[in-house]
């Protein structure tokens, strides 16, 4: 077995596929405690709250959308509402997060999910060289370029960061 093979192994099997049919080979980094928030990741790898990518799923209109935003920082739902075109956009419940992915909140990655939704990442997220995101579980991520990552995610840079006032 070569050491992607090994790598690959410790992400989730679905996200372990994923990366197959992208051709992408990424380092999977797995922790002994769960990198379920974006503060244990950070802690973990030992990087910086921002270079964590939150994937996070929102009802628009009752349609799964799928935001990607750094770590530090949080989604502004009036702004993902109007980027959207949308009459109501909110957090989705653990059960729709679980049946859209395929992923458990704290584990769901950029992409390789078990349905196709639209996906908006905020653009604070291209300030990095590097950020990192999980891998399918609470105890893996993985890191890649900014750039790369919405790519292959399929998503639209957008402004959808909530400003401090």
């Amino acid at each position: 077995m070569s050491t992607n093979d090994t790598t690959v192994a410790e992400a989730h099997p679905r996200f372990a596929e994923a990366l197959l049919k992208l051709g992408l080979q990424v380092e999977i980094r797995r922790f002994p405690e769960a990198t379920r928030t974006a503060a244990e990741a950070a802690a973990a790898i030992g990087c910086d709250l921002s270079e964590i990518v939150k994937s996070l799923i929102f009802e628009a209109d009752g349609v799964p959308v799928l935001v990607l935003m750094d770590g530090s920082s949080r989604v502004d739902v009036e702004l993902v509402r109007r980027e959207l075109g949308a009459g109501k956009v909110k957090r989705a419940g653990a059960d729709l997060v679980r049946e859209t992915t395929g992923y458990a909140i704290g584990g769901v990655p950029p992409f390789g999910h078990r349905t196709k939704t639209r996906v908006l990442a905020d653009r604070g997220l291209l300030d990095h060289d590097v950020v990192w995101a999980a891998a399918g579980t609470p105890h893996t991520v993985f890191p890649l370029d900014p750039k790369a990552l919405i790519g292959h995610a399929g998503g639209t840079v957008v402004d959808v960061r909530e400003r401090s006032e």
